[in-house]
């Protein structure tokens, strides 16, 4: 039986081995392959940074076997880009085989050296292909830019243990304690970087701060961010990855995190738009008291896995401000503490995955992290003039402890809820349940039409000052809307 056994083994792998000899590639000019494009385009790609993948097919269209001669990278070794065909690395390939009615992938990347200049630029390479006499070339174009790199050591933000050593770079210290970061070149930051105690890092008109995959922005006990965008030029926090795949995927980066600020160094932000992360912004009490308020203004805060707005225990005045789409609460105002939140649009509208949370939420309730122990901490929050939506019934929540100070009230803005809202010492002159009539709200545009609900119900008190312009700089007059976006009507 061994020996049968053995002999039918034999003769399969004879007869294989035969088959393999019969295998024949067609040399006839007339067959030649197909590939899926002619030009492989990337959008803006950093110095020194690969790119992401690109792929590229190529198809053998006919019923014969074909070898394709070469494929190569005209520029050689000198490319910036590199390829990876049917899973081997390299510049040059020959004799490439894909059977009769068949494909093969080619995968791309772009690295682009720096060089002195600041100005966006292009790189360019051309892939050939060359079969049977044949050539096909595909173009190879990326868009570079060069930055300044911010790159932590290794890590993201603290362990569960509070273990914070080597996770960050710092950016400000006992020698540079007051840094700028400009427009002239964009700022791409690895991993942590951490304003340290007594330091500020202002950010100028135009800036561009781009994060790496779990890196974040971190102001330390007593450090200070300070965002001074305009309308014209906002100040732009958002994921590393410039492709246009990415332009709305949420979670790309982590967070901004700011502790609680010294005295007379409060955080703030105006005119940023501060997309695609996990937590938009952090802020929050944790090792010592609070000694001066936070700021938020003229800013879109859009796009996050976890929270646009999570606070802790702070004070935080905030006003133009837009917050959307968020795979948890948009804004949660917890731990107690003290909020003003003026002519502002909360809008969740999430659809990446299901949501449970509401668009808005606060509690009185606070962790200390030094000990452990919950305490109820003394709440203060005023919303006006502003809208709190979402594609939820309900889109306020609360989880408030008895035995401190508690006080909320909403003015004349429009709120979607399933909540009781009868009473005038909690909700006074709103509007509940009715559409704001966003005019896309996919698109995360969040200006109003004439059918909106939110249209004149703002009470002027609260429009003085700044906030006699919404978020786009038009003017509310004396009938100002609910929200950070008054409606103009089209010329």
């Amino acid at each position: 039986m061994r020996k049968v056994l053995v002999f039918i083994l034999l003769s399969f792998v004879i007869a294989s081995i035969s088959c393999r000899r019969k295998l024949e590639f067609t040399d006839n000019p007339s067959r030649n392959i197909d590939l899926s494009t002619d030009t492989v385009t990337f959008d803006t790609v950093f110095t020194s940074i690969g790119s992401s993948t690109r792929v590229l097919m190529i198809y053998n269209n006919n019923s014969e076997n074909l070898k394709i001669n070469s494929i190569r990278l005209e520029r050689g070794n000198q490319s910036p880009y590199s390829i990876n065909v049917d899973g081997q690395a390299g510049t040059l390939f020959k004799d490439v085989e894909i059977y009769g009615s068949d494909s093969l992938y080619v995968f791309i990347k772009v690295t682009i050296n720096p060089n002195d200049d600041s100005n966006p630029f292009f790189v360019q390479d051309r892939l050939i292909f060359n079969t049977n006499g044949n050539e096909r070339v595909v173009n190879l174009t990326a868009y570079g830019q060069n930055a300044h790199y911010i790159i932590g050591r290794k890590g993201i933000f603290p362990d569960a243990n509070g273990h914070y050593t080597n996770y960050y770079v710092a950016i400000t210290d006992s020698v540079n304690t007051d840094v700028h970061w400009t427009a002239e070149k964009p700022y791409v930051i690895y991993n942590v970087a951490l304003i340290d105690s007594d330091g500020t890092l202002t950010i100028e008109p135009g800036t561009h701060v781009y994060f790496h995959g779990g890196a974040g922005l971190w102001a330390w006990s007593e450090g200070q961010l300070v965002v001074n965008g305009t309308a014209e030029e906002p100040v732009v926090f958002q994921g590393d990855r410039l492709e246009s795949y990415y332009h709305d995927q949420p979670g790309q980066w982590n967070r901004i995190w700011l502790m609680e600020a010294r005295e007379g160094h409060g955080h703030s932000i105006n005119h940023a738009i501060i997309r695609n992360g996990f937590i938009g912004l952090q802020i929050q009490r944790m090792l010592k008291d609070n000694y001066a308020a936070a700021y938020i203004t003229n800013t879109i805060i859009e796009n996050h896995t976890g929270m646009g707005v999570y606070a802790n225990c702070y004070s935080i005045g905030m006003s133009n401000l837009v917050v959307n789409n968020c795979g948890n609460y948009c804004i949660a105002l917890t731990g107690g503490g003290e909020y003003v939140i003026n002519h502002s649009t909360i809008a969740n509208y999430w659809t990446s995955s299901t949501r449970k949370a509401e668009a808005l939420f606060f509690n009185n309730l606070y962790q200390n992290p030094t000990d452990g122990i919950t305490y109820a901490i003394p709440f203060n929050c005023e919303i006006n003039n502003s809208i709190v939506y979402g594609n939820q019934d309900n889109e306020l929540g609360s989880g408030f402890h008895e035995g401190t100070d508690t006080l909320y009230i909403f003015r004349n803005s429009l709120i979607r809820t399933q909540r009781p809202h009868g009473n005038t010492s909690l909700y006074e002159s709103c509007v509940f349940n009715k559409s704001p009539k966003f005019k896309d709200t996919e698109q995360f545009d969040f200006h109003i039409n004439d059918k909106s609900a939110a249209i004149g119900i703002g009470n002027p008190v609260y429009s003085t000052g700044e906030l006699q312009y919404d978020l786009d700089g038009v003017d509310r007059g004396n009938s100002p809307d609910a929200g950070a976006y008054q409606y103009v009507i089209p010329e």
